[in-house]
C-alpha cells in the first residue's frame, strides 16, 4: 500500500500545540514534549503507511490511534489522512464528542 499524505486540521494543530505547551510549562523543560513529538511522528508515519491501523470509532469514517494518554483521531480519505483531533485522554470525553461531530 502506498504511503498517504497527512493533513492536520486547524483544530488538531491547536490541540497538539496546547498539549506540548502545557507539558513544557508544567515540567519546566522541553524533554517530555520532545519525546511526545517523536511518538506523534512515529504514529503518524504508521498511520500513513497503514490507514486501517487505528480502531474504528462511533463517528463516521473516524479512526482512533491510541498512544498511552493521548489519541490521534483521523479520517482516511482517498489519498490523504486527515488528522481531526489530537486528544489527551484524561480530558472530559464530552468535549471530544463535540469535536468529532463537527
Amino acid at each position: 500500500m502506498a504511503k498517504k499524505s497527512v493533513v492536520w486540521t486547524e483544530t488538531a494543530i491547536k490541540q497538539r500545540r496546547e498539549i506540548l505547551k502545557y507539558w513544557t510549562i508544567r515540567n519546566k523543560s522541553t524533554n517530555y514534549a520532545e519525546k511526545l513529538i517523536v511518538l506523534i511522528n512515529e504514529r503518524i508515519k504508521l498511520i500513513s503507511q497503514n490507514p486501517d491501523v487505528g480502531k474504528p470509532t462511533n463517528h463516521l469514517d473516524t479512526r482512533e490511534a491510541a498512544m498511552g494518554n493521548f489519541s490521534i483521531y483521523y479520517k482516511n480519505i482517498d489519498t490523504q489522512i486527515i488528522i481531526t483531533a489530537f486528544w489527551d485522554n484524561r480530558q472530559d470525553p464530552k468535549k471530544l464528542l463535540k469535536l468529532l461531530k463537527k
